[in-house]
């Protein structure tokens, strides 16, 4: 294995990795930005009020978005073992 072969698993991997965590922490990030905007509107400071609808958010993503990232998760190992297989 050349340095060629080694960064090019690296960026599948990191490819990856943003690709398959993209699903849960998009709909956090939004759901924190319009509680955060509601928080500021009605001025209510409560700190615990952002946990339970980013828990929500980021489960109803995982249990919709699960078949995708199991989809990506195994093109990345069949694309890892395939190498290992043929020697890199």
């Amino acid at each position: 294995m050349n340095e060629v072969d080694a960064l090019d698993l690296v960026r599948s991997a990191m490819w990856t990795i943003l690709i398959a965590s993209a699903p849960a922490i998009v709909p956090a990030m939004v759901v924190g930005i319009a509680i955060a905007l509601l928080q500021a509107l009605t001025q209510v400071q409560e700190m615990t009020l952002t946990f339970i609808p980013k828990i929500a958010a980021i489960l109803i993503m995982i249990i919709v978005g699960g078949p995708f990232i199991g989809s990506q998760m195994q093109v990345l190992t069949t694309l890892i073992y395939g190498r290992i297989e043929n020697g890199f």
